[in-house]
């Protein structure tokens, strides 16, 4: 029998359907440059372009009994190539534009759960200051800002004057803003 290297690509593949792994080898060793140069200058990357090579001798070979060769072994190989690029771009861009979004839904998860703990616990020390007020400034100061009720209408429902229900709101502002602010500026310094 001639050199595997004489034969043509119609008797290598004849031979390759047959299973034989000299006939794989010889057509790997006439194409495997060829087809390397041309993905080559698609991939710009040597390891890619080895890994699209190999896989498509790999398709080759297991896909040896059901060739159909239309257009002879050279055009089969340079489609799959061709194909096999095409795919990897694609999966490429894909994985690109997922890894942006993905990225872009962190930052913005992050920014929001930051913003969530954060006025959890603005709201935790809020609660703290004012469970420690007197009872009175307390209660007036819930039902002005957590049930929104007028000065006048605490007053009714307490049984006090407006005047007094305006004393205890600011008097509760006021411990609130030196409270918090305390609170506020320890945790920036402790945040540097």
């Amino acid at each position: 029998m001639a050199k595997y290297s004489d034969l043509s690509d119609g008797e290598l593949t004849s031979l390759l359907k047959e299973g034989d792994r000299e006939a794989f080898t010889a057509i790997y060793d006439r194409y495997f440059r060829l087809l390397h140069t041309h993905a080559y200058k698609w991939l710009r990357n040597r390891e890619e372009t080895r890994d699209v090579i190999h896989e498509i001798f790999l398709r080759l070979w297991e896909k040896r009994e059901f060739l159909s060769l239309e257009h002879g072994l050279p055009g089969y190989l340079y489609t799959s190539v061709r194909n096999m690029i095409f795919n990897l771009l694609s999966r490429k861009r894909i994985e690109s534009e997922y890894l942006i979004s993905l990225g872009g839904f962190i930052n913005q998860g992050e920014c929001m759960t930051d913003h969530l703990v954060r006025e959890r616990q603005l709201v935790e020390m809020i609660e703290y200051e004012l469970a420690s007020m007197p009872p009175k400034m307390r209660k007036v100061f819930q039902l002005s800002r957590k049930e929104n009720l007028s000065h006048k209408e605490i007053s009714e429902t307490l049984d006090i004057s407006e005047q007094t229900v305006r004393k205890h709101i600011q008097h509760a502002l006021k411990i609130l803003r030196f409270r918090l602010g305390l609170y506020l500026l320890f945790y920036f310094l402790t945040r540097l």
